[in-house]
């Protein structure tokens, strides 16, 4: 374990290692698809989807989340081998980090709350940096926060999965014209304080290659608790 793991009980193993499971089936069920055996978020919000074992039963009702709503994404502590029915479509190392940091300092970042009025702006934002899955619906998770500068969406940040004690920091993007004035930052400071406000601790997901929002999130006090295997599904 690397300086800057922290052990899994330090920051509650159980409810962060099936998030997508314990999302969908507590503070955000409203925006469950599926059974007792697997559930995925409604496709218009994103294609997070988590199964309750690894069992042939499981596996079938993944299958049927897939004809019904589309491609989906599982998030899973142990790899794991889909059958012949399923056609996989990425494999990634994707790691959970956790804030552990001091209080944020204030930050000079002006920012607009955004709502359904500004999906348009985020959905071009989303695409045009890929900082992973952003529907049209997705602003229904939680608060997201921007910053406008020349009438464009110059940068965002948001809150996506949340269960008891925790909410994830997502979407943190910035438009390349305007990067380098540190709105990736300022923008997740405000998140950060927002959600301690609430009792709760961010934490967030983050590509292992992405070398660059590594060094960013460390710099502001989140540290690595778990490598997870992300995998992309389709029918075969």
């Amino acid at each position: 374990m690397s300086e800057m793991e922290v052990t899994n009980e330090a920051v509650g193993a159980d409810s962060l290692d099936n998030v997508i499971w314990n999302a969908l089936t507590g503070r955000q069920g409203r925006f469950a698809v599926g059974n007792d055996r697997a559930l995925r978020f409604a496709s218009s919000v994103a294609p997070f989807t988590a199964m309750i074992d690894s069992s042939a039963a499981s596996f079938d009702a993944l299958r049927e989340l897939i004809d019904e709503h589309g491609p989906l994404t599982l998030a899973t502590v142990n790899e794991i081998e889909p059958d012949a029915r399923f056609s996989v479509t990425r494999r990634a190392s994707l790691l959970q980090m956790v804030w552990q940091g001091d209080p944020a300092p204030s930050t000079d970042v002006q920012y607009v709350n955004l709502d359904e009025r500004d999906v348009p702006d985020m959905l071009a934002l989303t695409a045009a940096t890929q900082p992973g899955p952003f529907g049209p619906r997705t602003i229904e998770l939680g608060d997201y926060i921007g910053t406008r500068q020349d009438g464009k969406l110059a940068a965002m940040a948001g809150e996506r999965m949340k269960i008891d004690g925790y909410t994830e920091v997502s979407a943190v993007c910035v438009d390349p014209a305007f990067r380098g004035q540190g709105l990736a930052g300022g923008l997740m400071k405000r998140l950060i304080t927002a959600i301690c406000a609430r009792g709760e601790t961010p934490f967030l997901h983050v590509l292992a290659s992405n070398h660059g929002a590594l060094a960013l999130y460390r710099a502001m006090g989140f540290v690595v608790r778990r490598e997870l295997h992300l995998m992309g599904l389709q029918r075969a």
